[in-house]
C-alpha cells in the first residue's frame, strides 16, 4: 500500500501562488496515474487535476484550467500542483490520490489511496 502526504498549503492573497507537493512512500508511483481533488466546507470532494503514469497526459477541471499545473517526478516519487492566480473560490482542503491504473482519470472512484489533505485559503 502506498502512503501519500501532502504539503505546501497555506494562506495566500488573491492573485498569489502556491505549490502543493504529494510525497509517496511504500511503493513507487512511476507506473501509476495520480490526481488532485479539493473539498470546500459543506461541499463534495471535486476533481482538480490528474496526470498519467509518465506525466505526458494531464486533465484539468475547467475552473482551474490555465491557472494550475500538475506534474509528476517519478524519480522523487512526488507529484506537484503549481497554483497561480489564486481566487477566493479556490479555498479548500486539497487531497492527492493515486490510481491502481497507469491511465489518468477525472473520476474520484478510480483512485484507491488518498493523502490526509492540506488546507489552502485564499483571502480577497
Amino acid at each position: 500500500q502506498v502512503q501519500l502526504v501532502e504539503s505546501g498549503g497555506g494562506l495566500v492573497q488573491a492573485g498569489g501562488s502556491l505549490r502543493l507537493s504529494c510525497a509517496a512512500s511504500g511503493r513507487t508511483i512511476s507506473a501509476r496515474a495520480m490526481g488532485w481533488f479539493r473539498q470546500a466546507p459543506g461541499k463534495e470532494r471535486d476533481f482538480v487535476a490528474s496526470i498519467n503514469w509518465s506525466g505526458g497526459i494531464t486533465y484539468y477541471a475547467d475552473s482551474v484550467k490555465g491557472r494550475f499545473t500538475i506534474s509528476k517526478d517519478n524519480a522523487k516519487n512526488t507529484m506537484y500542483l503549481q497554483m497561480a492566480s489564486l481566487k477566493p473560490e479556490d479555498t479548500a482542503v486539497y487531497f492527492c490520490a493515486i490510481s491502481p491504473s497507469s491511465r489518468t482519470s477525472i473520476n474520484i472512484k478510480d483512485y484507491n489511496s488518498w493523502g490526509q489533505g492540506t488546507q489552502v485559503t485564499v483571502s480577497s
